[in-house]
């Protein structure tokens, strides 16, 4: 199976679902310099090509061709076939080189799809995962031993646990307040 990377995979799997299997709009967090840079390598690689907009109809435009004419991006069969999805005949996108196509089925709602994409797993041995396994253990952790075993101030360990464990890895970090501890933060057993 092509790798492919979470952003390049979830503008497969929304494309999918559109009819004319048609890429736009990219999701919200991809804009400017970072849309063009993932959608000029998908393009190299055959995952999506640009073909003419029927403005007339609505349809959502990539880039201004400059003689009032607009360019939209449609998933190729290769791109389909990346993310695991059987290309439709019905799909005019003309097939680029790609990999065989896995044996696992795709999956079949967008929740399944958002899921596959959300499960991440930190690097053995980083300092995220040193972090996991001490809100894991049966006691949690504070703020104070977080810092100690890490050796992040007390504002990295905030924005680490609002932002890497709760928004991107999608776990639930609870806190309570101990006496003779202070606030301690606690993941649920793995």
């Amino acid at each position: 199976m092509t790798k492919l990377s979470d952003t390049q995979a979830l503008i497969l799997s929304a494309a999918a679902q559109r009819p004319e299997h048609i890429a736009l709009p990219l999701p919200e967090s991809l804009r400017g310099g970072a849309a063009a840079k993932v959608v000029g390598a998908m393009l190299a690689k055959g995952f999506l090509e640009e073909v003419d907009a029927d403005m007339r109809n609505g349809e959502p435009v990539w880039r201004e061709t400059g003689d009032g004419h607009g360019v939209t991006l449609v998933a190729t069969d290769a791109g389909l076939a990346a993310i695991g999805i059987e290309p439709e005949n019905a799909n005019p996108a003309p097939a680029g080189p790609t990999d065989a196509p896995t044996e696992q089925p795709a999956p079949d709602t967008p929740a399944e799809i958002e899921c596959a994409l959300k499960t991440r797993t930190p690097r053995e041995g980083t300092k995220q995962a040193t972090l996991i396994a001490m809100l894991r253990a049966p006691d949690g952790a504070t703020i104070e031993e977080i810092m100690a075993a890490t050796g992040w101030q007390s504002h990295t360990v905030r924005g680490a646990i609002a932002g890497a464990l709760k928004k991107k890895l999608g776990l639930e970090v609870t806190s309570e307040k101990v006496e003779d501890r202070g606030r301690v933060y606690k993941l649920p057993a793995a």
